[in-house]
């Protein structure tokens, strides 16, 4: 069991469940709608508060009803939120989310107008309580300084940071950390194909390099350059593949608090996707 810091995004999903992906100015019933706490870091914390381990979030929420239910969801994962910045002005991050009956497959429109959580904000965490720290790759001027305060404070904490988009600058964050955990959108932006990308970004950095590739499972390059690959381990029916990357992350991270082998984490981490796939939400995803 380790105590992780999660830093990042925790929102306000509105699922809308369909028959089907509807075609532009169509107009659909929806069969089914769930008001649900979402984000990434935040889906992330919640599996691995689910895997046995002591998780504390640090981000931004807005001090209203729908700000409160999503620090209740948080905290009846166990998930300590005291770190949390809540805002009077703003509101929630919400994504609205149509998921496809037929495939599982989610397409998603956010809006946010709250702050980010700033290194202010990073600054008042004890950081000696933690095992480990993931991050969630947004404002990321204000993320390099965190970076530094870490290394400054336990210099032998691991860093996790999740690359999802490409935004300014952040490359310059990759030689900062421990382990970079990549989306397939992220690196097609680059390049399509997993393990070109991987040996691509290796010449900014030094740090084990994962990369999801959805459907067609996972890569990963260790720090001694052994590349490795998983596959996917659909289950049954695909039903709800919305946190399935998140998911992800935290099997990575699970398996890396356990064991050392990248390797072994990215099979871990695609099977525990797998899982998620199969079943709405998060509730209940670990035996």
């Amino acid at each position: 069991m380790a105590n992780i810091l999660g830093i990042g995004n925790a929102a306000l999903d509105i699922i809308n469940i369909v028959d089907g992906y509807p075609a532009e100015d169509d107009e659909v019933r929806a069969i089914n709608q769930r008001i649900v706490r979402g984000g990434n870091v935040a889906n992330t914390l919640v599996v691995l508060s689910q895997l046995g381990h002591n998780c504390t979030w640090g981000g931004v929420c807005k001090n209203d009803f729908f700000g409160q239910q999503i620090i209740n969801d948080l905290n009846s994962y166990a998930i300590n939120t005291d770190n949390c910045k809540m805002e009077l002005e703003g509101s929630v991050p919400t994504s609205y989310v149509t998921l496809n009956q037929r495939n599982g497959s989610r397409t998603i429109i956010h809006h946010r107008n709250l702050p980010e959580f700033s290194f202010t904000d990073f600054q008042t965490i004890e950081l000696t309580n933690f095992d480990w720290i993931h991050f969630e790759g947004r404002n990321v001027i204000e993320i390099a300084k965190m970076f530094t305060k870490v290394k400054q404070v336990c210099p032998n904490i691991p860093i996790s940071l999740e690359v999802e988009k490409s935004r300014p600058y952040i490359e310059g964050l990759f030689a900062q950390v421990d382990f970079l955990l990549f989306s397939k959108t992220f690196a097609q932006y680059h390049i399509n194909d997993a393990a070109l990308f991987l040996q691509n970004i290796r010449k900014l950095s030094a740090a084990n390099l994962v990369c999801a590739w959805g459907v067609d499972g996972g890569y990963a390059l260790d720090t001694t350059e052994n590349l490795s690959y998983s596959s996917a381990y659909p289950p049954s029916q695909v039903v709800d593949t919305l946190g399935a990357g998140d998911t992800f992350n935290a099997g990575i991270i699970d398996s890396l608090c356990k064991q050392p082998k990248l390797a072994t984490a990215l099979t871990y981490a695609c099977k525990l996707a797998g899982k998620k796939c199969g079943q709405f939400g998060f509730k209940g995803l670990v035996d």
